[in-house]
C-alpha cells in the first residue's frame, strides 16, 4: 500500500486516479488542480485527499503528472526544491504528451520515471495504454506500477521511440473514429434513421468491428473484400470513400498528429 500523488486531475489524471483507487492497492490519493472543483469532484469518487501541487510532491511515493505541456514548466518551478531535497524514493509518472523518459530524467533531477500515454476509453476502463520505465525504476516497482494501472484497460509495455509514434493511433485515434461514426451517423439520418439510433447502432457495430478483425487476425482489407459484394452496396460507398480521399486524409492525419512532438 503506497500514496499515489496526482497532479492534474483533468481526463487522464482523473481516469488513472480512478484506476489507481479501483486496484485496491492506493493507501492514500493524493489530488492537485488547478481548478480545486474538479479535484473536490473526482476525490468524491475515488476517496481521495484535495491537496496542493506542494503536498504531492512532498508526500507521495508516486508522482502522477496529468498537467497540459504548456504548464509543466510552472507545475515544476513550484515543485523543484521539493523534490531536489526529497530523502525518500519517490518515482515520476508522466502522461503529459511528447515528454519523453530522457527528458523526464532532466528536468526531475534524475528520479526514477515511468511515461504512460492513455486514451479517454480509460475512463470507463476500456482504455489503452503504452508505459515504459527508466532503467532504475526496480523490478518490484514496475510490477506495483502495473497492477496499480490495470484498471485501466489493456496496457503493453513499450519504448520511448516506439510510443512517440504509436501513441498517435491510440490517443488520437478515439477522436477520429468518434468523428467517423458522428459522419456516418448523419448520413443514416439523412436517410431516414433516428439520430440516437443511429449513434447507438453505429457504435454498437465499430466495437464488434474491432473485436472481430482480433479475434480472426484476419487483414483489414480482407474483411473490407468480403463486404464487397459484386455490383453490390458496400463498394459503391467504398469507391465514394476513395473518390473523396478517405484513406489518404487519415493517413495524413496520423503523420500530423505524429510531427507535432517531433
Amino acid at each position: 500500500m503506497k500514496t499515489i500523488g496526482f497532479i492534474g486531475t483533468g481526463n487522464m489524471g482523473g481516469a488513472l486516479a480512478a484506476a489507481a483507487y479501483k486496484s485496491g492497492l492506493a493507501d492514500r490519493i493524493l489530488l492537485a488542480n488547478r481548478g480545486r472543483k474538479k479535484a473536490e469532484d473526482l476525490a468524491a469518487q475515488v476517496k481521495g485527499e484535495v491537496v496542493d501541487n506542494q503536498t504531492v510532491a512532498k508526500e507521495a511515493e508516486y508522482i502522477f503528472l496529468g498537467v497540459k505541456p504548456q504548464f509543466l514548466p510552472e507545475m515544476f518551478e513550484g515543485i523543484k526544491d521539493i523534490l531536489k531535497n526529497r530523502k525518500d524514493r519517490c518515482i515520476i509518472v508522466s502522461m503529459i504528451a511528447g515528454t519523453t523518459i530522457k527528458s523526464l530524467k532532466e528536468m526531475f533531477f534524475d528520479l526514477p520515471a515511468v511515461r504512460i500515454t492513455p486514451n479517454i476509453p480509460t475512463k470507463t476502463g476500456d482504455g489503452f495504454s503504452f508505459y515504459t520505465f527508466s532503467d532504475d525504476v526496480t523490478q518490484e516497482e514496475r510490477d506495483f506500477f502495473v497492477k496499480l494501472m490495470t484498471p485501466s484497460g489493456v496496457l503493453v509495455e513499450s519504448n520511448d521511440t516506439y510510443m512517440s509514434s504509436a501513441s498517435s493511433l491510440t490517443g488520437c485515434g478515439p477522436a477520429f473514429a468518434a468523428m467517423f461514426l458522428e459522419a456516418m451517423a448523419d448520413g443514416a439520418v439523412a436517410c431516414g434513421v433516428p439520430r440516437k439510433d443511429a449513434y447507438k447502432y453505429g457504435a454498437m457495430m465499430l466495437e464488434g468491428t474491432g473485436r472481430y478483425l482480433q479475434k480472426t487476425g484476419i487483414h483489414p482489407g480482407e474483411l473490407k473484400d468480403s463486404v464487397c459484394s459484386p455490383a453490390g452496396s458496400t463498394i459503391q460507398g467504398v469507391r465514394t470513400l476513395e473518390k473523396e480521399g478517405f484513406r489518404a486524409s487519415i493517413i495524413d492525419a496520423y503523420i500530423a498528429v505524429n510531427n507535432r512532438f517531433k
